[in-house]
């Protein structure tokens, strides 16, 4: 009797980080853009999702191996820019309209993405001028969507599909998917076309959508100025990249960069913990507790330069400022008023104060920092005396625009400029 072999394919679990490079060959802004966005694998999700991470105001992507391993090149940069372009059209930092139903925003924002994706997305994606939204014209706003979408009789408000209709959207040309997918089972395309998961878009505070914004606009200009240097920008449409260049070109709000400094300066301390769910490993490793805190150091020039209404204005925002974390408050002119030192707790309310009025120099501020454990530094100052020793944690300045236009030395680290009045 003649005994057949068994043949058994190996599989090698997909990484997605080991392709991007590959896929974004051709697409200098997004493969700059994606360096910026960490990607993990997360098997407890159906297909991908991209959002901000709560604790960090960092952007972030999970991906699920299984469903990814099943699409062709062409479907997986069509997803990764997916992905992207929910960041650059900032849907996933609160750009929802006051009050909109999330399950009608979810669809809006995917009709709006897929439409500069056209026949390049799996199976059965929403699309304009296909299926149930066959009479959508294509390349509008998720808002313009919106609208349409709540005078659409045929559209299930509830469910999100067409009334009286199953959903048949095929994630590999497989069966239909089945909603959500089972954890650690790959997953597959939910079957009201929505490949991609919105559900963590709404687990952060506006503080923290307001600092990942900031970020946002960060990374945008890098990768824009990556773009521009190629002499390509790839895929991305005329009418998106002027959008692109028109919100990095704005007027920065200085409190949000401030914010944005203080959360990137923060720490983290993890310890595992079985009482949280591992999201990369569910239910096989202990998942991570994290504590974190910031240890910023405020310089505050005292001379006799620096304006009052200056001074007034940029205590205001530290009494925010205090909500996020605790501060060392440090003045000085020629030298560290050391006796005047003074730690700003969290949730304190402080009034401003002025305690010298001499000349100014950076290094006496720098020294005092650099000999003691501080994550940033934040020197207020008119810029008015020379460039300073370079410091051991991220130093950001802040004056008045007049200053910032005409500095008394150049530097790689950020100024930025206030409009100070007086309280």
């Amino acid at each position: 009797m003649k005994i057949e072999k068994e043949i058994v394919k190996e599989t090698t679990p997909f990484d997605l980080n080991m392709h991007v490079a590959r896929l974004l060959m051709n697409e200098p802004f997004f493969a700059a853009l994606s360096r910026r966005i960490d990607k993990s694998e997360n098997r407890g999700i159906p297909t991908a999702a991209v959002f901000v991470d709560p604790k960090t105001a960092q952007f972030h992507m999970w991906y699920n191996p299984e469903w990814f391993s099943r699409l062709t090149d062409v479907e997986r940069t069509a997803v990764l820019k997916h992905e992207f372009y929910h960041l650059i059209f900032e849907h996933v930092t609160g750009r929802r309209p006051d009050g909109e139903n999330m399950m009608m925003w979810n669809y809006a924002t995917d009709l709006a993405i897929n439409s500069h994706l056209q026949g390049q997305l799996p199976e059965g994606c929403l699309m304009p001028g296909k299926d149930m939204f066959v009479d959508y014209a294509p390349f509008l706003s998720a808002e313009q969507y919106l609208k349409q979408l709540k005078k659409d009789e045929n559209f299930d408000k509830e469910k999100g599909k067409g009334k009286g209709e199953k959903g048949d959207c095929k994630g590999d040309g497989g069966e239909p998917g089945e909603g959500e997918g089972e954890p650690g089972q790959g997953g597959g395309m939910p079957d009201n076309g929505q490949f991609d998961s919105h559900s963590q878009w709404e687990e952060v505070d506006q503080t923290t959508k307001e600092i990942a914004k900031e970020r946002l606009k960060d990374a945008l200009k890098k990768a824009s100025e990556e773009a521009s240097k190629s002499n390509s920008w790839g895929t991305v449409p005329s009418a998106v990249r002027k959008e692109i260049l028109d919100r990095i070109s704005g007027t920065i709000d200085w409190r949000k960069v401030l914010r944005y400094f203080v959360k990137t300066s923060q720490r983290a301390n993890k310890t595992s913990t079985v009482k949280r769910i591992n999201k990369r490993y569910p239910y096989i490793h202990p998942g991570k507790k994290v504590r974190r805190q910031a240890s910023i150091a405020i310089s505050i020039d005292q001379s006799g330069s620096v304006s009052d209404a200056m001074l007034a204005c940029f205590f205001a925002e530290l009494n925010s400022l205090s909500d996020l974390a605790s501060f060392t408050v440090i003045p000085f002119d020629t030298g560290v008023a050391e006796d005047k030192v003074y730690v700003w707790k969290k949730g304190e309310k402080r009034k401003w104060e002025r305690v010298r009025c001499g000349g100014t120099c950076f290094n006496a501020p720098t020294e005092y920092v650099n000999t003691r454990s501080f994550d940033g530094h934040i020197i207020l100052t008119d810029l008015e005396a020379p460039k300073p020793k370079a410091s051991k944690c991220q130093r950001m300045w802040m004056t008045t625009k007049e200053h910032a236009a005409r500095p008394y030395f150049k530097t790689n680290e950020r100024i930025v400029a206030i409009e100070p009045k007086v309280a």
